[in-house]
């Protein structure tokens, strides 16, 4: 259930892993009734009770974290280990620990039990939550993910990082460009796009990358899980074609694996988590000869983007 906004350009992932299915917190009264032993970050050992869930929804923090904490409509990156459980017993539907890299959980879309779990926890909160199907998929569960008509969710949840749509760059903002070959950027206000003025000259023939903010994060490496704002323009007349600032909320890409235009990786990997790029994307490192109808862009659309790096996992 990946909705990709922009097919291998940002590839927008709706949210990540077992998230996605869950398109459809403190909580309940009631006890959880699951025990999770381990420490944060650590895959955790979760135990079960004989017998099946009741029907009621419930939320608990075992690790209080620090920071900004998530409001539906956030970005919010995460370890998880998420299973079904029904009277028949259980079963683990999936496990970032085991792939190796967190989800991303796009809180505008999640199940409402998921949001509820998600809702007031910071980076470094442990969450488990125990789902039941009227906060979960419903009487029609959700055969494709292996989830039934009766069966409750069973989420711990390790929040590493929480994006809100008002999300941008940190770091040492550079000189403005002097290149009047390039677009030039204007700041805009939090949560909104910045403002970019494209040249009426031809477009370059090569990618171009340049850094509008250096970042004073750590250095994004392939295969990272990286939270990002952006904005995407035609060279050709300047229009927005596509924006996160427009959606209201940072999204989740991973980078350094395909998963995202050409361009996008080869600009991307090696520069600081905080930073805002400008990018110049040619046809060659953007949809190519097709372009991408949907969204406007011809086979021969130069592109250009404005990205903020907002956190890599």
């Amino acid at each position: 259930m990946r909705r990709r906004v922009l097919r291998r350009v940002v590839a927008l992932p709706a949210v990540a892993v077992l998230a996605v299915p869950l398109v459809a917190g403190c909580s309940g009264g009631s006890d959880v009734k699951v025990s999770v032993k381990g420490a944060f970050g650590r895959l955790p050992e979760v135990s079960f009770p004989k017998g099946g869930p009741d029907g009621s929804l419930a939320v608990k923090t075992l690790k209080e974290g620090k920071g900004t904490a998530a409001r539906k409509g956030d970005l919010v990156m995460a370890d998880y280990v998420g299973y079904r459980w029904n009277k028949s017993g259980k079963k683990l539907l999936a496990s970032s620990y085991a792939e190796g890299r967190p989800g991303f959980f796009s809180t505008w879309q999640l199940v409402p039990g998921l949001v509820k779990a998600l809702e007031g926890a910071r980076p470094g909160s442990r969450v488990v939550a125990r789902i039941p199907p009227k906060d979960g998929f419903g009487a029609a569960g959700d055969a494709r993910h292996q989830v039934g008509s009766g069966d409750t969710l069973v989420y711990v949840l390790d929040v590493l990082g929480v994006y809100s749509g008002k999300a941008g760059p940190h770091g040492v903002k550079q000189a403005p460009l002097d290149d009047p070959s390039l677009p030039r950027v204007s700041d805009a206000p939090a949560g909104q796009a910045p403002v970019v003025t494209v040249p009426k000259v031809a477009a370059p023939k090569r990618l171009q990358v340049r850094t509008l903010v250096r970042g004073d994060g750590p250095v994004l490496r392939k295969g990272q899980l990286l939270a990002t704002q952006y904005a995407g323009y035609f060279w050709r007349d300047g229009r927005v074609f596509n924006s996160s600032w427009s959606a209201g909320h940072p999204f989740g890409v991973v980078v350094g694996t395909g998963q995202v235009m050409k361009g996008w990786d080869q600009a991307l990997l090696g520069q600081r988590v905080g930073s805002r790029l400008l990018l110049v994307v040619p046809p060659s490192l953007g949809y190519g000869s097709k372009g991408l109808a949907q969204y406007g862009i011809r086979g021969s659309d130069t592109l250009v983007f404005v990205v903020d790096l907002l956190g890599a996992h």
